[in-house]
């Protein structure tokens, strides 16, 4: 159950590790170092590559297991066309050549244009890239870090970390999303059998 030692302790102190963790992970710390030399508006690297991180230090697992890729949110109103992200895409795949896993990055500005296409369901049209993280499936995988103007990183987590602290990945209702939650949290109880999915 060593696993499981940061569960059920303050928010501070769960975010004090989180940020220790993950900034420690040579995956992480060689994404974060090359996205910030982007220079994108509002960005955010979010979600699986920072839980899944977390999951492997706690149990032991080698930096990368499991981890497909890292997703990298930025918001820009200026121009919301495909054409447009997809020039800030081919730019940052240029940045991130040699990285282990790839890296998939998305105008959150833009979501709403093409979510209900893709997924037969509505998407409200956001104001930030941190707004983003309310809707994911799971309210486990809401969460992004980025450099904040002191130089430090910052997180943003909605719903707080004691469900990543606890191994648990407790459903998120503000989207009907019940596929993605209970997809995402089969395959993470194959990577990690300490993880508990809550029912939709």
């Amino acid at each position: 159950m060593d696993h499981l030692r940061y569960c059920g302790l303050s928010f501070e102190k769960q975010r004090a590790v989180f940020l220790d963790i993950v900034s420690a992970d040579p995956l992480i710390a060689e994404t974060l170092s090359r996205v910030r030399a982007l220079g994108l508006p509002d960005w955010l690297v979010v979600s699986g590559a920072l839980y899944n991180s977390v999951w492997n230090h706690l149990t032991g697992k080698p930096s990368g297991y499991g981890i497909r890729d890292v997703d990298l949110f930025y918001f820009d109103e200026s121009d919301l066309s495909y054409e447009a992200e997809d020039t800030v895409i081919r730019r940052a795949a240029k940045q991130f050549e040699g990285l282990t896993l790839p890296v998939e990055v998305r105008n959150q500005a833009r979501v709403h244009l093409w979510f209900e296409a893709r997924f037969r369901g509505s998407y409200p049209r956001l104001s930030s890239s941190a707004e983003a993280l309310s809707y994911f499936a799971s309210k486990t995988h809401a969460v992004g870090v980025r450099f904040g103007t002191d130089g430090q990183l910052a997180l943003v987590a909605p719903f707080g970390l004691d469900d990543i602290f606890s191994f648990r990945v407790t459903p998120n209702r503000a989207l009907d999303n019940r596929q993605t939650h209970e997809m995402k949290g089969a395959r993470a109880r194959e990577n990690w059998p300490e993880i508990s999915v809550v029912p939709w």
